[in-house]
């Protein structure tokens, strides 16, 4: 009983902390919203001693719903005076968005945030000097946006020295003198606007010569040197001058090469020591992806070389290996090992290919774990390590793979190739370079979730309804066509075209294995009756809907419930009430033109969700009512 009574008692200290940290980050929000004023709409919705995380709270983003990590106040004629001490105490701030506003004066201490990822403070009316260190203790920014205001004086050097920094506008300010060189070791700079200043001289050929940079200089009378067309002057120098330089080159190339061969030859020894793992490492709240350049690991070398050996003696494997006539192996399979070829569409590859490839970790999902290889050729791929997909014997795993494999639907990921063990199964697809819906909806919301217009939204919704119809025909005798739909499993294109992934699993997976791994089964006629049926899909559309609409991340996602949104109960009482515009991405509600389309997706994803499968109409019918809201 003293047992009992002490286990409550802890409960409610963690139940009682976690209360008192949201209601704590109420508070500077609160500080924040006094210190300003509001010409164009209000902030009603901050409420002190109410959680910011709740869903409620205009312009606010949480990690998983739990802590504060954006700030999205655009548009409301802001003006005033920004005290950055009251948002020191929000720990996870990542987030500040405070753009097309009426900010003045010097640029706030925003240094002072040492987390912040993304300064998006485009179209006020700052001005005034930045100090040359002002970025210095902010290491982990991405996204600087100061574009169109009044800045003066040169360009900080500790913001083009940042090493991780991805987007730097600054265009239509005054700055001043020569653009400062960016960091030696910043690879991923991918956007650079300094066009519309005073700026002068050379521009750093570390810049001009980037192939992957977009970069914008015009409206500079006074630069120079290439991207532009303007030459620059050639500058006089010594014959003793230019000795010097030559004599500090070369002794820099030769220091250079020194420490080059002494970390050559500390790697190879620790190499030897010790062979590589294969780790999983894991967003962390869902952050840019943590990578790193290793071999293919042992762990799947070692299933794939039994199960070679096993092929040798008992001939298991050979049909496998040759992949049948056609199955884009090449003759015979020779040289293809294990891995059979199901879509040769981006090209054959095999075993070897894949042990060449520098691999990059992506995490863990419910059905197992994956990484990213890039491949002599430049094909990208993710290969996923799926366990427990053990319920089909051999040949009957190779017919169903064979299928996935003639699938051909612009919004559905069509496997290339995949390894058979019956421990373990290999599955290779083609790599997508936005990742996921769920990262680009709740990552680092600075990288990507300001591309997210409605348009785009608009054609995530469309296409994943498309790819789950054509699904639904081509399994129409599965009970769950999908079965795993969530925005984990919608990648996306360049161009923000979602692919469908992971579906179809449930007749290879034990019964056990499907109701922990696949999301359907989190659908209310199981969690009651332990039921499912095709409807179970469209509960799981539902979510992805109202996700993409809400831009909220749905705490049906999790095992625990524990944290994000409860986006049934939130959608389905705003609804009742009448308050479906409350219930809208604050990004998107500025398009007061598609509101009522807006409106009606909504009202769809919450036909999805109905608790009765009864309820809810059938996949076409669904599909149909999203294609009508766009006519």
């Amino acid at each position: 009983m003293t047992a009992v009574l002490f286990l409550c008692f802890i409960l409610l200290c963690i139940l009682f902390t976690s209360s008192l940290q949201h209601v704590s980050e109420s508070e500077p929000l609160v500080r924040f919203k006094s210190s300003v004023n509001i010409t164009k709409g209000d902030l009603n919705s901050w409420r002190t001693g109410t959680d910011p995380c709740n869903g409620k709270w205009f312009g606010i983003y949480c990690q998983k719903g739990q802590t504060v990590s954006g700030i999205h106040v655009t548009r409301l004629g802001l003006s005033g005076t920004i005290n950055v001490e009251d948002l020191k105490d929000l720990p996870n701030l990542r987030t500040i968005r405070l753009d097309n506003n009426l900010l003045s004066g010097p640029l706030p201490p925003f240094f002072m945030l040492h987390g912040l990822k993304s300064l998006l403070l485009s179209n006020n009316s700052f001005s005034g000097e930045i100090s040359d260190d002002f970025f210095k203790e902010t290491p982990q920014l991405k996204r600087v946006f100061l574009d169109n205001n009044r800045l003066s004086g040169k360009i900080p050097s500790s913001l083009m020295q940042l090493l991780g920094i991805e987007e730097l506008h600054m265009q239509g300010n005054q700055f001043s003198g020569e653009i400062p060189p960016p960091a030696a070791g910043n690879t991923i700079l991918k956007s650079l606007d300094l066009s519309n200043n005073n700026l002068e001289g050379e521009i750093p050929k570390s810049i001009a010569e980037r192939k992957n940079l977009e970069m914008k200089f015009e409206g500079n009378q006074k630069l120079c040197g290439p991207p532009l067309s303007t030459k620059c002057e050639d500058k006089p120098s010594s014959t003793g001058e230019k000795n010097e330089v030559t004599t500090k080159a070369i002794f820099m190339v030769i220091l250079f090469l020194l420490i080059f061969l002494i970390v050559v030859a500390i790697i190879t020894r620790w190499k030897k020591k010790r062979q590589p793992e294969f780790r999983m490492l894991g967003k962390d709240h869902l952050s840019d992806q943590e990578s790193v350049e290793v071999r293919v690991p042992d762990s799947v070398k070692k299933p794939i070389e039994s199960s070679k050996k096993r092929s040798n003696t008992d001939g298991s494997s050979k049909k496998g290996s040759s992949h049948g006539k056609g199955g884009g192996g090449g003759p015979g399979g020779g040289g293809m090992g294990d891995i059979i070829m199901v879509n040769s569409e981006k090209g054959s590859f095999g075993l070897p290919d894949l042990m060449k490839a520098a691999a990059e970790v992506l995490g863990n999902g419910s059905l197992g774990s994956a990484y990213k290889a890039v491949m002599a050729n430049g094909l990208s791929v993710v290969v996923k390590r799926i366990r427990d997909m053990n319920k089909l014997a051999r040949d009957a795993f190779d017919i169903e793979m064979q299928h996935f494999g003639k699938l051909r639907h612009p919004n559905v990921l069509t496997p290339l190739a995949y390894h058979y063990r019956r421990e373990e199964k290999l599955v290779v697809s083609e790599y997508m370079p936005k990742s996921s819906l769920l990262y680009v909806l709740h990552g680092d919301r600075g990288v990507y979730h300001s591309e997210l217009t409605w348009a785009i939204r608009l054609k995530i919704i469309q296409g994943v309804a498309r790819g789950m119809d054509f699904l639904h025909e081509e399994f129409a005798s599965y009970d769950l066509p999908h079965g795993n739909l969530k925005s984990s499993n919608v990648l996306l294109s360049e161009t923000y075209e979602p692919l469908i992934s992971d579906y179809a699993f449930l007749p290879l997976l034990q019964p056990n294995n499907a109701s922990q791994a696949l999301f359907a089964f989190k659908s209310p006629e199981f969690v009651q009756n332990q039921q499912i049926s095709p409807k179970s899909d469209v509960y799981c559309l539902g979510i992805i809907l109202l996700e993409v609409m809400t831009g909220k991340f749905p705490s049906q996602y999790l095992n625990n419930g524990k944290g994000g949104t409860d986006i049934v109960e939130w959608v389905q009482s705003s609804i009742a009430q009448h308050k479906e515009e409350e219930l809208i991405d604050p990004e998107i509600a500025i398009n007061t033109d598609s509101m009522q389309q807006m409106v009606e997706l909504l009202q769809i994803g919450a036909a999805c969700i109905a608790s009765n499968p009864d309820e809810r109409q059938n996949m076409k019918e669904i599909v149909r009512r999203i294609e009508r809201v766009t006519l």
